[in-house]
């Protein structure tokens, strides 16, 4: 136990051998029990015990099999680190025992290896190692065993070597048989010393390995099957073999077997040596067609297609029993192929028999109208069969009535119907709410209190700014709640006594928005229950969820300074966000009679709710008014509404993000100012979850609203299918960013996976004549190019909005996509081009439409011979 303790192999081999029988039999019998010691005892990481154990085991246990599952125990397999080899040594141990020992031992140990697990490295003296040692120092045959064959294939040898292997004559024929040599040997190639490829090949060269062997051993393994990946090996050592002439013609039959089913790469290597034969019969050529045709890689119906040609060329024979086949290759996916199949059996049209013609007429229902059309020519029936294919069994409906909004929810009238504080989710209940809290304020004071109070939960703070709209909503609830008596004293307010147009216009837009002139100016940068404050990190606050907390605030400062309104101005009418006029002229006459001065964030809500288009009378009786709410409600329904211009500027590809611009004149309300700007350019701006408000506070002002989206469009939560229907419905001409917008959507499966929602706003939009199909398709175009989007989710959408009746509107877009994403001169095209050029073609036949399209006239015109310029053709030659 001394010399096991030391550590070293050799020092165990010497006094194992020295020994007598009893000597042995003593140590195999303290084996277990000092495992357990050395192995409890060694330091982590220390694996210089297992060596030497396994070494004394070899040399003490007496039965060959007890020996064999001592050198296979877990503690010895599993070593995290190298180690010098111990076989030599263990081998020296073994070749003490008798001869018959040491056969049963080696044929045990083969038998025992597992099988390889791909990627295991091989470590020095494993169990592999010492089953082949054995082997190859007993001369017993080696048992027939998947795992043994692989075990020395996995260790590549020179020409030398293998060739005084004394395994050679055994193994080598099951190295074509054995599963999992493929896979270790998945790898090799070159022509490196030291490989399979080059000790094989160089043998066979020189007459000590049988060409015969290697090349039916080939074959063999190709006609068993497998994945590709298993027969690389054997496909390179075909090849560096080079199959002589009578070679191939011998093993023509297996060949020829290999092409309807073999992987890609094994029925190449077959078809190229079958085409060398000059003398393979009519019966051996049908077989080969007929296999090629129907197969899905392109290059080998391409190959069948051209041997066809020959064939029918230099024989003149009857083609009837390629027929099939030949129908077969018109269903490749390839446009190419399908042509040179159609231009094929026009050629030979006359060495079709009646069956034959038949076959090929059935066939023709799969291809697009032209090869159709050509077809049709030369073998009659009908001259239209693809067109019913390329439709995929389209059939028009008409464009649908614009979507119905269902009406407005009553208002609550007394405290009973207040409900709890509604979620953000939810603008109209929002808006309602907060509608409610100010008038029931004024009619029943003490039962509002009492039911918010009984209602309502105030959320713990977080001790960090709050920008959600419930967070004000609940401050608004508290105050009510709590009290006059409990509220802390207001400060001294000076109120503003000039209308709009007196409000200060030269200073900053935050500045004004957060002014503190007062409970209708002023923001208020205190936190509020844990943190309420649009003032912190306001600059990252967008200006529509600004607006929407400044307003909040303008009613919970007036409830602590005791200076609501008996109602708000801002309540909308209509499910749209929509102010009737007439509606807002009423309240501001109350407000006037009653001596109520208007909040401002209110009063410029009103306004952006307001229609565009007012009736004459409503502006006459507006033009009465004589407050400063009332003279800035008339000059905004005559004519002081902005009317902004609006762009969006494009990086240059693959840098840069998009900029919205937004131009128009000042109205001195400062709110509206604001929003009647630009956005920031920053896309992880905080928006508080009310994205979907948007719509609602600029409803007739559908382009500024979209401008306002564009920073959001690529972030987590972003504009979706829900608020491009809201814009849908909303009022003012769409623009750039409206297209934007709706591109977005079209092309953002992640974001909502349904095509038939993602199709909605642009039916939508198209039911209410304001579809720009073109400026859709522009943006569509510019997000593909760039790579923001792919073409599928954008395609299936549209296709989608086709069968919900807009498909005429759908080849508008259409045609805006293909100016701006097909590839120019200079450009090379893609597959995703030639699937949008695909997509068009069936987009024009559902509208019925003619006229050139000169991006695809252009791409037409290129001399190249590739899907994209063949599918532009197919397209230009539809149109025109």
């Amino acid at each position: 136990m001394v010399a096991i303790d030391s550590g070293d192999p050799g020092l165990v081999a010497d006094h194992v051998l020295s020994l007598d029988a009893a000597g042995r039999k003593a140590v195999a019998a303290a084996l277990p029990a000092h495992l357990l010691l050395v192995r409890g005892s060694a330091a982590p990481g220390d694996e210089a015990w297992i060596d030497p154990m396994r070494v004394a085991g070899a040399g003490t246990i007496s039965g060959a099999a007890a020996t064999v599952a001592w050198l296979n125990r877990r503690d010895f397999q599993d070593r995290r680190h190298e180690a010098p080899d111990a076989t030599p040594i263990l081998v020296r141990v073994l070749s003490a025992r008798p001869p018959a020992w040491q056969a049963d031992f080696a044929t045990r140990a083969a038998l025992r290896l597992p099988g390889r697990i791909r990627g295991a490295h091989l470590r020095s003296g494993d169990a592999g190692a010492l089953a082949l040692a054995m082997l190859r120092h007993t001369g017993v045959t080696p048992p027939e065993h998947d795992p043994l064959v692989v075990e020395w294939a996995a260790r590549p040898p020179t020409a030398d070597g293998l060739s005084r292997d004394p395994l050679l004559g055994h193994l080598l024929p099951r190295l074509f048989e054995a599963e999992g040599v493929g896979r270790a040997l998945r790898d090799e190639s070159g022509d490196r010393s030291g490989a399979w490829l080059h000790a094989l090949t160089t043998l066979a060269g020189e007459g000590a390995i049988d060409r015969e062997l290697l090349l039916d051993g080939c074959v063999r393994r190709f006609l068993c099957g497998g994945p590709v990946v298993g027969l690389r090996f054997f496909a390179r050592l075909h090849e560096r073999l080079e199959p002589t002439y009578d070679e191939v013609r011998e093993r023509a039959p297996a060949y020829l077997r290999l092409l309807p089913a073999a992987p890609g790469s094994v029925a190449d290597l077959a078809l190229r040596h079958l085409r060398r034969l000059a003398e393979l019969g009519p019966e051996d050529v049908g077989e080969a067609v007929r296999a090629l045709l129907p197969r899905p890689e392109r290059r080998l119906v391409t190959a069948g297609l051209a041997w066809l040609d020959e064939y029918a060329r230099d024989r003149h024979a009857g083609l009837d029993a390629f027929a099939p086949a030949l129908a077969d290759a018109f269903r490749c996916p390839s446009a190419d192929v399908q042509g040179r199949a159609v231009r094929l059996a026009v050629t030979h049209a006359g060495q079709f028999g009646p069956e034959g013609v038949a076959a090929v007429r059935a066939g023709a229902r799969v291809l697009p109208r032209d090869l159709a059309e050509t077809l049709a020519a030369a073998f009659g029936g009908d001259a239209h069969a693809g067109v019913r294919r390329e439709h995929d069994g389209f059939v028009p409906v008409p464009l649908p009535a614009p979507r119905p909004l269902a009406p407005l929810p009553p208002a609550p009238r007394t405290v009973a119907d207040l409900a709890d504080l509604p979620h953000r989710d939810d603008w109209q209940a929002m808006e309602r709410w907060l509608a409610a809290v100010v008038r029931l304020h004024g009619e029943d004071p003490g039962g509002l209190a009492t039911a918010l109070a009984g209602r309502t939960t105030r959320r713990a703070g977080t001790g960090g700014p709050r920008h959600e709209i419930e967070a004000y909503s609940e401050a608004i609830a508290a105050l009510i709640a709590e009290g006059p008596t409990d509220r802390p004293a207001a400060p001294p307010v000076e109120r503003l006594t000039g209308g709009p147009a007196d409000w200060p216009a030269d200073e900053p837009v935050d500045q004004l928005v957060d002014r503190p002139d007062g409970p209708s100016q002023r923001l208020s940068g205190e936190s509020l229950d844990g943190g309420v404050s649009p003032l912190a990190g306001r600059s990252r606050l967008p200006a529509p969820h600004l607006f929407l907390l400044r307003r909040w605030t303008e009613v919970r400062d007036g409830l602590r300074e005791e200076a609501l309104p008996p109602f708000l101005l801002a309540e909308p009418t209509e499910p749209t966000g929509h102010l009737d006029p007439a509606e807002l002229v009423t309240r501001l006459e109350s407000y006037e009679r009653a001596g109520v001065q208007a909040m401002p964030a209110d009063l410029q809500q009103a306004l952006l709710r307001l229609p565009r288009a007012v009736p004459p009378q409503v502006v006459a009786r507006a033009r009465v008014l004589t407050s400063a709410a009332g003279r800035a409600a008339a000059r905004w329904m005559d004519s002081a509404r902005p009317e902004p211009l609006t762009t969006i500027d494009w990086p240059d590809e693959g840098s840069g993000a998009l900029v919205p611009r937004v131009q128009a004149a000042a109205t001195g309300l400062p709110l509206i100012d604001l929003l009647f700007t630009a956005p920031g350019p920053h896309p992880g701006e905080e928006h508080g979850g009310c994205l979907s408000w948007w719509p609602y506070v600029m409803p007739s002002d559908r382009e500024v609203v979209a401008q306002h989206y564009l920073p959001h469009l690529r972030a987590r939560e972003r504009a979706g299918p829900g608020e491009a229907l809201a814009l849908a419905a909303a009022g003012g001409p769409p623009g750039e960013g409206v297209a934007l917008v709706l591109a977005h959507v079209v092309a953002d499966r992640a974001r909502d996976g349904a095509p038939e929602r993602r199709a909605g706003p642009v039916v939508e939009l198209a039911a209410r004549g304001a579809l720009d199909g073109a400026g859709l398709g522009r943006h569509l175009g510019r997000l593909l190019r760039r790579g923001w989007c792919k073409p599928g989710p954008a395609l299936e959408t549209l296709e989608a909005a086709a069968a919900l009746g807009a498909y005429r509107q759908v080849w508008g877009v259409v045609t805006g996509l293909l100016e701006t994403f097909l590839p120019g001169p200079d450009e090379r095209p893609a597959a995703r081009h030639a699937q949008v050029l695909t997509f068009a073609l069936r987009a024009a036949r559902w509208a019925g439409t003619r006229g050139a399209v000169p991006r695809v006239a252009e791409a037409a015109a290129r001399r190249a011979s590739n899907n994209f310029v063949r599918e532009a053709r197919r397209l230009h030659t539809h149109l025109t």
